[in-house]
């Protein structure tokens, strides 16, 4: 805290104006008795009732833990004010500024206090819940086991510990694999070379870490290809190379047969406005659209793979692997698409970042997420802890300290469920991902090979026996400042940052003679031109610096050169090492410390920080020092120790270069592919099953992969979920209209001309004949959705009081026929689908009502997302000729699903809150992967993100929704949702989403929001809807909708006036126009 040289003026100032308040009898030259007077003397201009201290509040509310960074500038002009009442003044101002500032971070303390109390609660209640779920499978030892480790919180029993033994060290034995692994990485500017990191707040050490990454997975034995998606800028604020689509990193393995696309790859995916460069807090609404442009280039390349590799089978990615949030965000939405593993890398975590910046009491909540979009990160962070396979960490702190603050993680209950998985036992639906520490690689293509056995001597002959233009300049930049550049050099090399703690460092040096005499500092700050030019926090902290080099008269002892680039940097740290010199970083808390690493790779011993990564580093390479970054005695002690003792010097540099390979790239990546492998690997059965044209259905010999799952098909037939007969007489049900339909296309299908058209009553064999066989000739035994190039999606939520589908439905449904029935061209080419949270039943009773044959849909997608129909295709009728749904997206969206889990605890939060009679169960509009029920009173249930919250303390990982005018709350698997059925169609039956139309109403379900963004168009039907279930959505104090969906958006449109076909065609013509100027 106490870091800024202006502290003590302030300090003396407040004794100065105390003692004059009291007419100087508190001793205004004397500090001590002015601040043993102080609460005596300085009575407040308010009353003498009033009596306040302003030395006792700056000493016991600002040094003991308020941030003063805030108050520097009004210090300032107090500095500057000549006038004394006036600076008096002004100084009593600040005082009052401090106790607002203390009296509000003691309350935000408070609040925090309170959260962790209330959420200590909730995990004892979810360890309860958690002892009683999953010891009814366990024998009676086992119980006792699940019982001793979710309620100990200590050491976990040894039994419990991870057994790794079971994987296999990823080795050259893989070199035959050909595997191609994607990595995401949206924000900030990433290239190959000449990597302009800080040169904003995005652009820093993650972008080298992706890019390094990539090109070492791409050398590995076994990896053919890895692409790198990022953000395309093609801005004339930004180098041209940033919006080029591709960049090739390197060729790949020595190793590989050949092929045009083998090596690592930078893809840059276009989202938001094309022509600016956007800071990754406002990227949020803008994902949907990069998660759609990611998912058309995997399909692309694992073709082109497939043709490559593959033997003619497209290869989907091996694992899609999301760094930060918003990457981790996209990931999960690719792997759930895709149906193949994600790993998850958070590089800097948003509730660590939150509570940081509360503590600081500077800004309010609100204020924080005004800023940073704070609330939207951790959503995107707990999304991507739901769907990861893998967490990967830098350190043991990173799981402990900050992903332990996560809803989706518990590190005891992950325990348990690994366990149980590893003797085969259920977990009843609950998941944890695994998280593992692997630290960082480092490119040591810039290191020049040090002797491990050598002394590191050689200075004299750099120094004194080389002409000054055979140095590297960097050296020159630096030694102009030093009196005596042979001393030890301290190096230390971090942006200006008061988190970075280099005043304290500064202070460390300057206060121990024995350290100044003996060696030198070189602190390398970043670049700057003009301190006045910088950032406030930046040019405080360089002002700080200079001053206190002048306080301890530290000229010709400490270097801090204004420019450096990139290439200089190893050529510093040779420097360093060349002089015998230490490398610290005393930061307040380091994550990670790769700086640490660099330096113990050119044979610098350390002093670091104990708080964070280092205290990894230095247990792995065994080669210096930690300390307490806020001791300036202990780092000036640690110091002196490293320089003056050489043997302790020369045993901590041979240590770290012995030790370095542990932090190489290739080490990394073995662990890396490691881990991954012993992930559940999974991919679509359906990849080749089906032909590519209409035409090869009868030729081409192929796996109808439905005919193994027949018998499942049977017991998920809409009839058979609710127990009815297959044998009963014919009645109303609009599903045996359906059947009796099927049955003639199955029985017209076997004779050569069948004639007739369908009259809707089902009478006379010859009579009946549906829609799509007027227009193929036949049954398809695959959906017409392969040979559409557009979908029309109608997605209006049109419902009344009761939850039943209101008219207003079926006439947008007839209206969106006749807007593109009215252009036969558009008709020739389009399809329908129908998008509801209704079961099928009532989905079909609806269009029955309107008259509409439901043959007129490729597709229906049904409740909520946890069904896909395709009516009129063989594929989608069952033995008995009733409708069934799509049984490769059945096994698609079932990972990590348990029907009874979450039907389960639904009830208990519910019961446990006391709302149980607030619901009840739905039994219509259940199926096998939707679990219904009755909101019976929407004013007691809670939203979707606080039962979201306790559904993944528990272990569950599912989609909610509030649907049917808030009549109903539905539960679907993760990997289920209206918008994500969209992209199972393009991925299944190859029709891209940007040639989708989506249709929807103002208002709608608690989804509604998830289906506007993405790269297909919108059209918002105005009129239609007059309320939905989106008041349910959200809570106080969360993210909000602007941080989902774009305000304006060129890929939406609305309807004027009238619901009519004509507004409908208008408002499609004009979102066709807009999104082409994309």
């Amino acid at each position: 805290m106490a870091g800024n040289e202006w502290i003590n003026g302030y300090l003396e100032a407040i004794l100065d104006s105390g003692g004059a308040a009291a007419g100087g009898g508190a001793g205004g030259g004397d500090p001590k008795s002015a601040v043993a007077g102080a609460g005596a003397s300085s009575a407040s201009p308010r009353g003498p009732h009033m009596n306040f201290s302003p030395t006792h509040y700056f000493v016991e509310e600002v040094v003991k833990g308020v941030d003063e960074s805030d108050l520097h500038r009004t210090w300032i002009k107090v500095v500057a004010t000549r006038n004394a009442r006036e600076r008096s003044t002004r100084l009593e101002n600040m005082c009052w500024r401090i106790w607002h500032l203390a009296r509000k971070k003691k309350q935000l303390e408070l609040e925090g206090i309170q959260r962790m109390s209330a959420r200590q609660k909730e995990q004892e209640q979810v360890r309860r819940e958690a002892t009683e779920d999953l010891a009814e499978d366990l024998s009676e030892g086992e119980k006792g086991d699940t019982v001793g480790e979710l309620a100990s919180y200590g050491t976990p029993k040894k039994k419990f510990q991870r057994n790794f033994s079971d994987l296999t060290v990823w080795s050259d034995d893989n070199k035959e694999k050909k595997l191609y692994i994607v990595l995401i990485s949206v924000h900030g500017l990433v290239r190959g070379e000449n990597m302009e990191l800080g040169s904003d707040s995005d652009t820093g050490g993650q972008v080298k870490y992706v890019v390094e990454l990539a090109r070492a997975l791409s050398l590995m034995p076994g990896v053919y290809r890895v692409d790198l998606f990022t953000r395309q800028v093609s801005s004339p604020d930004v180098d041209w190379s940033y919006g080029e689509p591709t960049e090739m990193l390197c060729s790949g393995s020595t190793d590989a047969e050949g092929g045009e696309s083998a090596g690592a790859y930078i893809v840059r995916i276009p989202c938001g406005p094309r022509d600016k460069y956007i800071k990754k807090e406002a990227l949020w609404p803008y994902l949907q659209e990069f998660v759609d442009g990611a998912l058309a280039h995997i399909l692309n390349m694992s073709r082109a793979l497939g043709e490559q590799v593959g033997r003619g089978k497209p290869v989907l990615p091996y694992v899609i692997h999301g760094h930060y949030a918003d990457a981790g965000d996209v990931a999960s939405l690719l792997s759930g698409a895709l149906n193949v593993p994600m790993v998850l890398t958070g590089h800097s975590l948003g509730r660590n970042k939150l509570e940081q910046i509360m503590k600081q009491g500077r800004m309010s909540k609100e204020e924080i997420d005004s800023t940073y979009k704070i609330m939207r990160r951790i959503e995107g962070e707990e999304l991507a802890l739901d769907a990861a396979e893998l967490v990967i960490t830098s350190t043991r702190q990173e799981i402990d300290e900050q992903w332990g603050l996560y809803d989706g993680f518990d590190v005891k209950l992950e325990k348990v469920l690994r366990a149980r998985t590893r003797r085969g036992v259920s977990c009843h639906g609950r998941f944890m991902p695994r998280m593992v520490v692997i630290p960082p690689g480092m490119d040591f293509s810039n290191v020049v090979a040090e002797d491990v056995d050598g002394d590191g001597d050689g200075k004299d002959d750099m120094l004194d026996g080389a002409s000054p233009r055979s140095l590297p300049p960097i050296w020159a930049e630096v030694m102009r400042f030093l009196t005596n550049p042979h001393k030890p050099m301290i190096l230390a090399l971090s942006r200006p940052d008061a988190k970075k703690n280099i005043t304290t460092l500064v202070r460390a040096f300057g206060e121990c003679r024995p350290l100044r005499e003996l060696a030198n500092l070189t602190l390398i700050m970043g670049n700057r031109d003009d301190i006045d030019e910088m950032p406030a926090g930046n040019a405080n902290v360089l002002t700080t610096v200079l001053k206190l080099v002048d306080k301890y008269d530290l000229y010709g002892s400490v270097a801090f050169p204004k420019h450096h680039n990139q290439a200089d940097v190893p050529e510093i740290y040779r420097l360093a090492a060349k002089m015998k010199g230490v490398f610290i970083n005393p930061a307040l808390v380091e994550p990670f410390g790769l700086t640490l690493i660099e330096a113990a790779a050119h044979g610098l011993p350390i002093v670091a920080t104990k708080n964070g990564g280092p205290v990894d580093i230095t247990t792995a390479l065994n080669n210096g020092l930690l300390v307490d970054p806020h001791d300036k005695n202990a780092i000036a002690d640690a110091l002196l120790k490293l320089v003056a003792d050489k043997n302790l010097w020369q045993e901590c540099r041979k240590n770290g270069l012995r030790n370095i390979h542990l932090y190489s790239w290739p080490e990394h990546c073995r662990q890396y592919l490691t881990r991954v492998a012993g992930c559940r690997i999974r991919n679509p059965r359906w990849l080749t099953d089906t032909p590519a044209d209409t035409g090869a259905d009868e030729e081409d010999a192929l796996e109808d992969s439905l005919i193994d799952f027949q018998d499942l098909s049977l017991r998920l037939s809409i009839d058979g979920e609710r127990g009815a007969s297959l044998n009963e007489p014919a009645s109303s049900d609009p599903q045996d209209q359906v059947q009796k339909i099927m049955n003639k296309i199955k029985q017209s299908s076997s004779h050569a001309h069948p004639s007739g058209i369908p009259d809707g009553s089902g009478a006379g064999e010859g009579d009946v004949k549906s829609h799509s066989e007027l227009a193929s000739g036949g049954v398809n035994k695959y959906p017409l959705l392969r040979r559409r190039r557009r979908l029309f999606i109608v997605a209006v939520d049109c419902y009344g009081d009761d939850g039943r589908a209101t008219k207003k439905m079926l006439q947008v449904i007839q209206e969106v026929f006749r807007a593109v029935r009215s252009d036969s061209q558009m008709s020739k080419i389009s399809g329908f689908a129908l998008s509801t949270a209704m079961p099928l039943s009532e989905t079909l009773q609806l269009l029955q009502l309107g008259k509409v044959p439901p043959t007129d849909f490729d597709a229906l997608i049904c409740g909520s997302g946890s069904e896909v129909y395709y009516p009129g295709t063989a594929q989608c009728v069952d033995a008995q000729g009733r409708l069934r749904p799509d049984q490769d997206y059945l096994l698609h969206i079932n990972h990590r699903w348990s029907h009874d889990g979450a039907r389960q605890t639904i009830g208990k939060l519910m019961a446990h809150d006391g709302s149980s009679d607030a619901v009840e169960p739905d039994v219509e509009s259940c199926n096998a992967h939707c679990v219904s029920f009755f909101v019976r009173d929407p004013k007691k249930v809670k939203t979707i993100d606080e039962l979201r919250e306790r559904l993944r303390m528990r272990g569950l990982r599912c989609h909610l929704m509030y649907c049917r005018n808030s009549t109903r709350l539905q539960v679907v698997p993760l990997m289920a949702s209206r918008s994500q059925a969209l992209r199972y169609l393009f991925v299944r039956w190859g029709l891209p989403v940007g040639n989708m139309f989506l249709i929807v109403g103002e208002h709608g379900d608690s989804d509604r929001e998830e289906m506007l963004s993405g790269l297909h168009k919108t059209v918002i039907v105005q009129g239609v809807t007059e309320k939905g279930s989106e008041q349910l959505l959200r809570s106080s104090g969360s993210y909000h909708k602007e941080d989902v969906v774009p305000a304006v958006s060129p890929l939406t449109a609305s309807t004027r006036g009238e619901l009519k076909a004509d507004e409908i065609m208008r408002a499609l013509k004009e979102v066709t126009k807009t999104s082409s100027g994309m």
